[in-house]
């Protein structure tokens, strides 16, 4: 009587054939190095460098021009550069005893042949090339999203109104149709508008993450002289403070965003840098006096 066949067993055999043998030919093809090379497992690195150099003399493009040859050739030289370093040796003899964990042999293999070769630098420039995109990207759409919004507002379209009106000297020009002139003052108002907007500012190149970087040694460089500069200006010679730097340290004491200084009127900044708040207790004088006001105006 015929043994009965197993299809189960049969399948599952078939399977891990033809995943054990990708894990093995990947360094040799379907090859076995040592055999390559005319050499055993247990050879140690000066019979395999012996080895290699004899069958490379044999079968060298320059001294055989069999294609064959130069084929056998191509193969012999990889075979040695796998066997002649130690880490790739014990990689490749783990794979012939654990031809099985093949996701493992394969990771380890194109890590020792691809990963060590990839540059740092390469890496760097590419993550901040990527990082950048996804930041403009960002910022645009928040950006776009934020002068849509503008733009849906009374006050918006009354000031389109406003500057429709300034432009044709309060008459409307009928040799255009009112579409046109409304989009033509839309476009005008919005690139009056780009500063005004807050928290979603239009992107810049300057500001992506990638020329920041780049440009790190250099702001790093000025940030250090203008600390030296400092220090000897204010704290060895003793100077007045400049009407810049006052209003540096005014803003840095309250909190004040640069932009935000931008849009107050000059006879308030004369009156907050006159107060001298970057001084301790005159700050906290002035917030007492800041809170008194609130209260009594409620």
């Amino acid at each position: 009587m015929a043994p009965e066949i197993s299809w189960r067993g049969l399948t599952a055999t078939l399977v891990v054939l033809l995943l054990i043998q990708p894990s093995i030919s990947i360094y040799c093809d379907d090859d076995d190095c040592y055999d390559l090379l005319g050499v055993s497992q247990y050879a140690n690195s000066s019979e395999i460098k012996k080895a290699y150099y004899k069958l490379s003399l044999k079968h060298h493009p320059d001294k055989n021009p069999d294609p064959e040859s130069k084929k056998l050739f191509v193969k012999i030289a990889n075979a040695y550069e796998i066997l002649k370093d130690e880490s790739t040796r014990a990689q490749y003899d783990y794979a012939i005893a654990h031809p099985e964990e093949v996701f493992y042999n394969t990771a380890r293999y194109y890590q020792a042949y691809y990963g060590h070769k990839t540059d740092p630098r390469a890496v760097l420039v590419g993550l901040l090339l990527v990082l950048s995109a996804f930041q403009y990207m960002n910022q645009l759409t928040r950006y776009k999203q934020a002068l849509d919004m503008v733009k849906r507002t009374p006050a918006y379209k009354n000031k389109l109104k406003a500057l429709e009106l300034e432009r044709t000297g309060g008459a409307t020009n009928r040799k255009k149709s009112n579409k046109q002139m409304n989009k033509k003052m839309e476009e005008d108002l919005s690139n009056e508008l780009e500063l005004q907007i807050k928290g979603a500012e239009k992107p810049s190149v300057w500001g992506l993450v990638g020329v920041r970087f780049i440009l790190l040694p250099y702001a790093a460089g000025k940030m250090l002289l203008w600390c030296v500069r400092w220090l000897w200006r204010y704290k060895v010679k003793r100077a007045p403070y400049s009407w810049e730097d006052a209003s540096y340290l005014t803003r840095r004491s309250l909190g004040v965003p640069h932009d935000s200084w931008n849009y107050i009127d000059e006879s308030t900044k004369e009156d907050l840098i006159g107060r001298r708040l970057w001084e301790k207790s005159n700050l906290q004088s002035y917030m007492a006096e800041m809170r008194k006001e609130s209260k009594r105006r409620r």
